[in-house]
Protein backbone atom coordinates (compact mmCIF):
# COMPACT_ATOMS: atom_id res chain seq x y z
CA UNK A 1 0.00 0.00 0.00
CA UNK A 2 2.74 2.39 0.93
CA UNK A 3 4.66 1.43 -2.15
CA UNK A 4 1.70 2.00 -4.46
CA UNK A 5 0.88 5.32 -2.77
CA UNK A 6 4.49 6.35 -3.15
CA UNK A 7 4.45 5.30 -6.78
CA UNK A 8 1.25 7.21 -7.50
CA UNK A 9 2.63 10.27 -5.74
CA UNK A 10 5.83 10.09 -7.74
CA UNK A 11 3.84 9.73 -10.96
CA UNK A 12 2.00 12.96 -10.17
CA UNK A 13 4.89 14.96 -8.66
CA UNK A 14 7.59 14.09 -11.18
CA UNK A 15 5.71 15.30 -14.30
CA UNK A 16 4.67 18.44 -12.42
CA UNK A 17 8.29 19.19 -11.59
CA UNK A 18 9.38 18.48 -15.15
CA UNK A 19 6.74 20.77 -16.61
CA UNK A 20 7.48 23.64 -14.26
CA UNK A 21 11.26 23.58 -14.81
CA UNK A 22 12.63 25.98 -17.39
CA UNK A 23 14.79 24.51 -20.07
CA UNK A 24 17.92 26.08 -21.51
CA UNK A 25 15.95 26.96 -24.64
CA UNK A 26 13.35 28.76 -22.53
CA UNK A 27 16.05 30.72 -20.73
CA UNK A 28 17.71 31.67 -24.02
CA UNK A 29 14.38 32.83 -25.40
CA UNK A 30 13.74 34.96 -22.30
CA UNK A 31 17.24 36.48 -22.59
CA UNK A 32 16.73 37.22 -26.29
CA UNK A 33 13.39 38.86 -25.51
CA UNK A 34 15.03 40.93 -22.78
CA UNK A 35 17.77 42.08 -25.16
CA UNK A 36 15.16 43.07 -27.71
CA UNK A 37 13.22 45.02 -25.11
CA UNK A 38 16.42 46.76 -23.99
CA UNK A 39 17.25 47.69 -27.59
CA UNK A 40 13.75 49.08 -28.13
CA UNK A 41 13.99 51.07 -24.90
CA UNK A 42 17.37 52.50 -25.94
CA UNK A 43 15.96 53.50 -29.34
CA UNK A 44 12.93 55.09 -27.68
CA UNK A 45 15.26 57.06 -25.40
CA UNK A 46 17.30 58.27 -28.37
CA UNK A 47 14.13 59.25 -30.22
CA UNK A 48 12.85 61.12 -27.18
CA UNK A 49 16.15 62.99 -26.81
CA UNK A 50 16.09 63.92 -30.51
CA UNK A 51 12.50 65.13 -30.18
CA UNK A 52 13.41 67.20 -27.11
CA UNK A 53 16.35 68.76 -28.95
CA UNK A 54 14.10 69.62 -31.89
CA UNK A 55 11.47 71.07 -29.56
CA UNK A 56 14.08 73.18 -27.76
CA UNK A 57 15.35 74.49 -31.10
CA UNK A 58 11.80 75.31 -32.17
CA UNK A 59 11.13 77.12 -28.89
CA UNK A 60 14.32 79.15 -29.32
CA UNK A 61 13.39 80.06 -32.89
CA UNK A 62 9.87 80.99 -31.77
CA UNK A 63 11.28 83.22 -29.03
CA UNK A 64 13.58 84.95 -31.53
CA UNK A 65 10.71 85.44 -33.96
CA UNK A 66 8.53 86.78 -31.19
CA UNK A 67 11.25 89.28 -30.24
CA UNK A 68 11.57 90.43 -33.85
CA UNK A 69 7.81 90.75 -34.13
CA UNK A 70 7.67 92.87 -30.98
CA UNK A 71 10.44 95.08 -32.34
CA UNK A 72 8.59 95.44 -35.64
CA UNK A 73 5.38 96.36 -33.84
CA UNK A 74 7.20 98.93 -31.74
CA UNK A 75 8.86 100.42 -34.83
CA UNK A 76 5.52 100.53 -36.65
CA UNK A 77 3.91 102.31 -33.70
CA UNK A 78 6.74 104.85 -33.65
CA UNK A 79 6.34 105.42 -37.41
CA UNK A 80 2.60 105.81 -36.93
CA UNK A 81 3.15 108.42 -34.21
CA UNK A 82 5.65 110.25 -36.41
CA UNK A 83 3.20 110.18 -39.33
CA UNK A 84 0.42 111.49 -37.09
CA UNK A 85 2.72 114.28 -35.88
CA UNK A 86 3.65 115.18 -39.45
CA UNK A 87 -0.03 115.14 -40.43
CA UNK A 88 -0.85 117.43 -37.48
CA UNK A 89 1.95 119.82 -38.46
CA UNK A 90 0.79 119.74 -42.07
CA UNK A 91 -2.78 120.52 -40.96
CA UNK A 92 -1.51 123.44 -38.87
CA UNK A 93 0.52 124.78 -41.81
CA UNK A 94 -2.49 124.35 -44.08
CA UNK A 95 -4.66 126.27 -41.61
CA UNK A 96 -2.05 129.03 -41.38
CA UNK A 97 -1.77 129.17 -45.16
CA UNK A 98 -5.57 129.25 -45.45
CA UNK A 99 -5.75 132.03 -42.86
CA UNK A 100 -3.06 133.98 -44.70
CA UNK A 101 -4.94 133.46 -47.96
CA UNK A 102 -8.20 134.57 -46.35
CA UNK A 103 -6.45 137.70 -44.98
CA UNK A 104 -5.01 138.50 -48.38
CA UNK A 105 -8.44 138.04 -49.99
CA UNK A 106 -10.03 140.41 -47.46
CA UNK A 107 -7.62 143.21 -48.32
Amino acid sequence: MKKSLFLITMMLVLPTLMISCATTGDLEKVQADQKMIDAKADQALKDAQAAKTAADAANLKAAETSGRAESAIKAAEEREKAAEEKARIADEKAKKADEAFQKSMKK
